[in-house]
């Protein structure tokens, strides 16, 4: 019983738990269309898709599961999204409370360690936000959706309230067969979409800070200042890289004008923050498109949030490192603050663990099947990530490989939070120091 004592190893279990739930609510007759029981294959990636607030699929939700179905995958991933907020939350106060009072008072500008008087502030505004944010974008999606689109009141409700649950989770799900391609040039739906999943992928720390400090910058902390510097960056980047390599594309920009090239753009820059919504056909992007696509993947949203992916905090953690290694300096940092030592450790190990993960997959399904390289990397890093997005070939994987891809969900979900706070809990110095010799790097 020693695991369920342990939070670190008590999270995993509990979310083991909600899948194992999701998949015997799916397997149910009359979680499907047709009243007939489920494969235990597709109900199973199903579930574990929406617990990881994933939204990869292996059947086309709307037409493949029922109403009960389809509201039995929404609780999964509103359960899942909340769940792993809250639980990235309390890791960061563990990880506090693994400090010395004196390392803590010292790192606590420098780290935003959660403190304890924190924590219950922290979950209350987590459900506050979650509740407000959802209802709102809910509202404003069925009006728009009943007014313009002419939907009868309840399928108008229906569809908001999935879409803002689906956005604000980073989720991905839709109620629709082809995503959120029917509304590629309404930038009503699209914007309050692109909102959720950026402000959830932001991660819940650095809402706090900014509701404590509003937007006065030299009093944030030095994680919101990464975060928020880095998303905004890297949502530029993404903007202007797919508005460029995309814009005469016959197949997705090409024949839209300048306002829904530029909107499209933007959904598509945020989307592989770990969203998957997609309003563009992902599986006509150019190939510089979706290198585009595996490095905005890789690198995720914001920590202690919905997003997945190793996190914009760790890859700025390295890019600090190698900066500070060409400019000759003893010390990496940002923003005039410096990083411990035992953040650089976590953020290279849980980047070499994720691309170690990503590899063995990619290279194992690929040796199952006859599906192009490049679409498996593209699954594999949108599962790890939790993002959802995929070129089409979701379906069409051999069943060990869809076994595969529904375990990089499970652990991109909840495996990069356990490491990254095991790795700072569990980090105790030796009384004792090996003799130093050095080796040839490069």
């Amino acid at each position: 019983m020693k695991g369920l004592r342990d939070p670190i190893r008590l999270i995993p279990l509990l979310f083991a738990a909600a899948i194992a739930i999701g998949t015997l609510l799916l397997s149910l007759p009359f979680a499907t269309q047709e009243g007939v029981r489920a494969p235990l294959l597709t109900a199973l990636f199903t579930a574990t898709s929406a617990v990881s607030v994933t939204g990869l699929i292996v059947v086309d939700t709307p037409t493949y599961w029922s109403f009960f179905g389809q509201v039995t995958i929404l609780l999964m991933f509103q359960i899942g999204g909340f769940g792993i907020m809250t639980a990235a939350t309390l890791f960061g106060l563990m990880a506090g409370r693994g400090f010395g009072l004196r390392q803590r008072m010292a790192t606590q500008v420098e780290r935003n360690r959660l403190e304890t008087g924190d924590a219950a502030a922290v979950l209350r505004l987590v459900l506050a936000i979650t509740l407000v944010v959802e209802a709102l974008v809910a509202l404003v999606l069925a009006v728009r959706m009943m007014t313009f689109y002419s939907m009868p009141l309840g399928e108008a409700l229906w569809h908001g309230v999935f879409h803002s649950v689906s956005a604000f989770n980073n989720a991905g799900f839709s109620p629709h067969s082809d995503s959120v391609i029917g509304y590629q040039t309404d930038p009503v739906i699209l914007m309050p979409i692109m909102l959720a999943v950026v402000l959830t992928a932001l991660g819940f720390p650095v809402m706090q800070d900014i509701r404590a400090n509003r937007l006065r910058w030299r009093r944030w902390s030095l994680h919101t200042k990464v975060t928020v510097g880095g998303t905004i960056g890297l949502l530029l980047a993404g903007f202007a890289a797919i508005l460029a390599m995309e814009w005469s594309n016959p197949a997705t920009l090409g024949p839209m004008g300048i306002g829904a090239k530029l909107l499209n753009a933007a959904f598509h820059s945020v989307m592989p923050r770990t969203a998957g919504f997609n309003s563009l056909d992902v599986g006509a992007f150019h190939d510089e498109t979706l290198m585009v696509n595996f490095i905005l993947m890789f690198i995720g949203g914001g920590s202690a949030g919905t997003a997945g992916g190793i996190k914009v905090t760790t890859f700025f953690v390295l890019f600090a490192i190698v900066l500070s290694e060409i400019l000759g300096r003893r010390d990496a940092g940002l923003f005039q603050r410096r990083f411990g030592r035992a953040v650089e450790r976590q953020a290279l190990s849980v980047t070499m663990l994720a691309a170690s993960l990503i590899f063995v997959a990619t290279t194992y399904i690929a040796s199952i099947s006859t599906l192009p390289l490049g679409d498996i990397l593209f699954e594999a890093i949108s599962a790890f990530s939790t993002v959802g997005l995929s070129t089409g070939i979701t379906a069409d994987l051999p069943p060990t490989g869809q076994l595969v891809i529904a375990a990089l969900m499970f652990v991109g979900r909840v495996g990069t939070i356990t490491v990254a706070t095991a790795l700072a809990l569990g980090g105790r110095e030796r009384p004792y120091r090996y003799p130093e010799e050095n080796l040839i790097v490069g």
